[in-house]
């Protein structure tokens, strides 16, 4: 495992492991790069680079934990691992991290796992438990709840280890979710379209692979904002699909990578 330091003095906790063409694997929220490993074993014909976020895993604490900063650090790790021109694979928060990233023209493909671009439903659920979420009492019951209901059909021994990567902390989960929690959604809505419009002038094969059907509008939504976005599901298999299937996603990537050469 290692470390760099960003601008803002967060240290960033990364890995690089294997030969081939570089793939940079972004976890989700309370997660760490561990989440990824059933995956990372079948990438044996790609290198492999894994990050903790800041605040995860073990990467350090920070001060900011927006959108912006996030997706730098990934550029910080991706120039330090000699990876710019990847391809980009992100879950749940890693995932619209890894949107935002590819937006910017500097990777050769996005892989966004099970996380919506359309925030206006999750803003609402997290509004109706904001109390909770700043409750320090209350916060570790609510967020078990919360991610107990996202297990869908992993397995005990898969919820297991990503239980095991999990790193809960309350002022980083706040600190990620204040935009959702604090903002107007038009406000939100003009921060996704921003975060999103580097797609219209420098195109990225982008695929959207979702554990249940996202619904037309959201699928319209991803292929009006990024051209050429592909939008697919796995019948009701929860917001794991990645770890549900590990070979079936890779096999499923992999062919999206050939198709985007």
């Amino acid at each position: 495992m290692s470390t760099l330091t960003v601008s803002d003095g967060t240290t960033i906790a990364w890995e690089s492991t294997g030969d081939g063409p570089p793939v940079v694997l972004v976890h989700g929220i309370t997660e760490s790069s561990a989440s990824w490993a059933p995956v990372t074993e079948l990438l044996d014909a790609e290198r492999v680079i894994t990050l903790d976020l800041r605040g995860h895993g073990r990467s350090g604490t920070a001060e900011r934990y927006d959108l912006e900063a996030m997706a730098t650090d990934v550029i910080a790790v991706m120039e330090a691992a000699d990876a710019m021109g990847c391809r980009l694979v992100g879950h749940s928060l890693g995932g619209v991290v890894a949107s935002a990233v590819g937006a910017l023209g500097v990777a050769s493909s996005v892989v966004c796992v099970d996380q919506s671009l359309q925030l206006g439903a999750f803003q609402d659920t997290l509004r109706a438990v904001e109390p909770m979420l700043r409750d320090p009492d209350a916060f570790g019951i609510v967020i078990g709840g919360m991610f107990d209901q996202f297990r869908g059909t992993l397995d005990d021994d898969a919820w297991a280890r990503v239980e095991a990567a999990r790193r809960a902390d309350q002022s980083v989960v706040l600190g990620v979710w204040e935009a959702v929690l604090t903002s107007e959604l038009a406000d939100l809505e003009a921060v996704v379209a921003g975060a999103l419009a580097g797609y219209s002038t420098s195109p990225t094969p982008y695929l959207s692979l979702f554990g249940a059907d996202p619904g037309p509008e959201e699928r319209t939504f991803v292929t009006g904002s990024i051209p050429g976005a592909v939008v697919e599901h796995r019948d009701g298999v929860g917001h794991y699909p990645h770890l549900v299937d590990p070979a079936g996603f890779v096999a499923r990537i992999r062919e999206f990578w050939a198709e985007a050469r």
